[in-house]
């Protein structure tokens, strides 16, 4: 706790100070353009990877990156995302996955999730990210597995996402574009999901 007080203390004592008058605006609403669904991951921080400011990013976080579909429940996450698309008008969602996800290490071996029932539970959401491989993925190495796994589950989290009316609305009436992206740790790039092309490509080349 120490770390979080004393970090807590310098941002109150330069960074506030710096912003005073941004935060001001803030502090009487925000207006993202931009709802970022990722993992909660604590190696995925959104506005370091992206360098964006506060009231950027409205964000939801679970493991996974999980989206229900329409009619299943899933926590606050679908609250989320229609209070996002119907009050707050993004313009933009981006479901965002990552190399080295847990979740999906345990979907390539469930026994692992002994004694985490509610893990194991979630995993359900994922599950279906095995019908996107074909089979020379599903018969690839671990770290080729993982990463076709990893764009597969973005892939099912879109298709959740298209199952709910106001989102096809919200696309059809132009007022929002939905994004699957791809972040790798170790290189610190993001590959996002040609719908043309059927394949992640680099976001910037």
């Amino acid at each position: 706790m120490k770390s979080l007080i004393e970090g807590h203390k310098q941002f109150l004592s330069t960074a506030f100070p710096a912003r005073r008058s941004q935060f001001h605006l803030l502090a009487e609403g925000q207006q993202p353009e931009y709802l970022f669904i990722t993992c909660a991951d604590s190696r995925i921080v959104p506005d370091l990877i992206l360098q964006t400011q506060p009231g950027d990013l409205f964000i939801c976080r679970n493991i996974g990156n999980v989206i229900p579909r329409a009619g299943e429940p899933a926590g606050g996450v679908s609250g989320t995302i229609e209070y996002a698309v119907q009050v707050l008008r993004v313009r933009h969602l981006i479901v965002c996955g990552h190399s080295d996800c847990g979740v999906i290490r345990a979907l390539m071996n469930p026994d692992s999730l002994s004694g985490l029932e509610s893990v194991r539970g979630w995993l359900k959401h994922v599950e279906p990210a095995w019908g996107h491989l074909e089979e020379v993925e599903r018969n690839a190495g671990e770290l080729t597995r993982h990463t076709a796994l990893t764009h597969a589950n973005i892939l099912v989290q879109l298709e959740n996402l298209r199952s709910h009316a106001y989102i096809e609305k919200a696309i059809a009436e132009g007022r929002l574009q939905i994004h699957g992206w791809f972040y790798d740790i170790l290189s610190g790039r993001i590959e996002a999901y040609d719908e043309i092309e059927r394949k992640f490509v680099p976001l910037i080349v």
